[in-house]
């Protein structure tokens, strides 16, 4: 609930910001993609926070894409973890039953000095 409540102030928080932005800086600007040329020919005339609302867009795209691309060793290493943990909790199934069934089979264990053992079942 407290993460909740604070998730939503950090929200309230940045959409206030995006908000000023947007209200302050409404004049068109022009961004010139041919700056060789004097009269350029590729250019796009937007406001100026579209601009900064694409960078900013663009910018947690292409974090997010990195760090993705980052921990995949990581992300390896689990799905290889998790399949020799599964590939030993049905070795140890295996042996629990294999035991088992020796007990059945004896109806009784006994120790070396004679005294009968009680099979205790899970």
């Amino acid at each position: 609930m407290l993460w909740r409540v604070v998730r939503l102030i950090l929200s309230l928080a940045a959409l206030a910001v995006i908000v000023t932005i947007a209200v302050s800086n409404r004049h068109t600007v022009p961004l010139i993609l041919d700056p060789i040329s004097e009269k350029p020919i590729l250019f796009i005339e937007r406001r100026l926070f579209e601009y900064l609302l694409v960078t900013l867009i663009f910018g947690v795209i292409l974090g997010g894409t990195a760090t993705w691309l980052t921990q995949s060793h990581w992300r390896r290493s689990a799905r290889s973890r998790a399949q020799e943990a599964m590939r030993w909790q049905a070795e140890a199934d295996r042996l629990a039953r294999d035991r088992e069934q020796a007990v059945l089979a004896t109806g009784a264990a006994t120790t070396g000095t004679g005294k009968t053992l009680a099979v205790v079942r899970r």
